[in-house]
């Protein structure tokens, strides 16, 4: 009876242990030994890049974000900033990083597949997510440390990676574990560092606004206490940056808008797909079908028409020349060799019997509800002034420009369409 009682508990224990251990979120700060700010750079500007994830442009005057809306006032503020296609969180995040549309630089969706590597990418594989080889272009933090200028990052998509052999020199692995009051400390605590060895350029990152739009919509109050979060925490943190006493510029932005779903009536396509001929990679916005023979592509393709209503069906090289993203814009070749879109909101696919969230992204990035936010304020850039609508990818340009680091490699983005934002 003792053994059995004794091998119950080892077994709740180990149980236990295992649960705790796959719940644990890697909370460590990482610091790259051996850096050091040239000392020509000791008087650099200092930039910090805000993302606040599915930030629409309008929030901020729709669930009246004081803070924000005091700050974009006085300083630059655009009437709404266009994603690229896909209007996906990775895809964006790293086409603000590196000046480059999402089939130039690699991450081409959320979820994709490499023929090349035979693998697939997902933002939920952390061994993919870590690994340098998925990523093209070279992010302004890698710019930044390569030009002896330091940089730090509470979270941004890539950076968690050696892309090109380097990290930023103070980061962390992704985790929501580390409560905001503790983030913004950090923040002041990198921006009181000696000159040696304090960060020029740093990202941060607000999950909050994207989680409650999707699970319960835009029009929620969970989504307005999410708005209403993220300007309070960027009160404070402005407020904490200010007692530095530097010369700080804020960029404030999102990666893309969202729209709400209707979650009772899914787009679901009646076509079968031979998984024995197809590998499929699927969200509620996009799908892609990558053919093992080239040959099976039209039949399929022309099935997938026949049945199409509230879908889009492309072949890559018919995908709108505007979206950057068919077969001369695929320099990785991780795009499907079929395409599939929802036509607008509110409709998404529904896979495996699931419901769309109540809030998606990832259609067409010229739909309204798309639209993500750019505000910018600081010493470097004009007061009361306001701009039309951008693509992200010239965030890239402007922030070089900012800090004076000259891009070596060929991108998207154009310093001519933001540098009229500076004083």
């Amino acid at each position: 009876m003792l053994h059995q009682f004794l091998k119950r508990i080892f077994t709740c224990v180990l149980v236990l242990a295992v649960s705790i251990n796959i719940n644990a979120q890697d909370t460590t700060q990482y610091k790259i030994e051996g850096r050091k700010n040239a000392v020509s750079q000791y008087n650099k500007p200092y930039v910090i890049l805000i993302s606040a994830d599915g930030f629409r442009y309008d929030l901020a005057e729709k669930y009246n974000a004081t803070f924000l809306k005091k700050m974009s006032n006085e300083g630059v503020k655009a009437a709404s900033m266009k994603p690229s296609f896909p209007s996906l969180t990775f895809p964006n995040h790293y086409a603000i990083a590196t000046g480059l549309y999402p089939a130039h630089h690699g991450i081409v969706d959320n979820t994709f597949f490499s023929k090349e590597k035979n693998k697939i990418y997902s933002i939920g594989n952390r061994k993919a997510v870590k690994d340098s080889s998925w990523y093209g272009g070279t992010p302004l933090w890698v710019l930044s440390e390569n030009n002896q200028l330091m940089s730090a990052s509470f979270y941004w998509v890539g950076s968690e990676t050696n892309i090109k052999g380097v990290h930023p020199s103070y980061y962390f692995n992704y985790n929501e574990a580390i409560a905001i009051d503790r983030r913004i400390a950090i923040v002041k605590e990198w921006l009181q560092l000696p000159d040696s060895s304090r960060p020029h350029f740093i990202t941060f990152y607000f999950p909050e606004v994207d989680h409650a739009e999707h699970k319960y919509g835009t029009e929620s109050k969970e989504t307005e206490q999410a708005v209403k979060f993220v300007d309070e925490s960027m009160s404070k943190l402005y407020d904490a940056c200010m007692q530095t006493g530097l010369p700080i510029n804020f960029i404030f932005l999102s990666d893309h808008g969202m729209a709400n779903m209707d979650i009772q009536n899914p787009i679901n396509f009646s076509v079968k797909i031979d998984t024995a001929q197809f590998k499929m990679t699927y969200g509620t916005t996009t799908v892609h079908i990558y053919a093992k023979d080239e040959k099976s592509i039209e039949p399929l393709y022309n099935e997938l028409k026949k049945d199409a209503k509230e879908y889009q069906v492309f072949l890559k090289k018919d995908i709108p020349n505007a979206w950057h993203y068919g077969t001369k814009d695929d320099w990785y070749n991780r795009i499907g060799d079929i395409v599939l879109t929802p036509i607008a909101p509110p409709k998404g696919f529904g896979f495996n019997n699931r419901k769309p969230p109540m809030g998606a992204h990832g259609f067409d990035n010229a739909l309204p509800e798309m639209q993500a936010t750019f505000y910018a304020w600081g010493p470097l850039f004009k007061k009361n002034y306001t701009i039309p609508n951008f693509e992200n990818v010239n965030v890239y340009p402007l922030i070089a420009h900012i800090l004076g680091l000259p891009i070596v490699d060929k991108i998207d983005g154009r310093l001519e369409v933001l540098q009229k934002i500076l004083k």
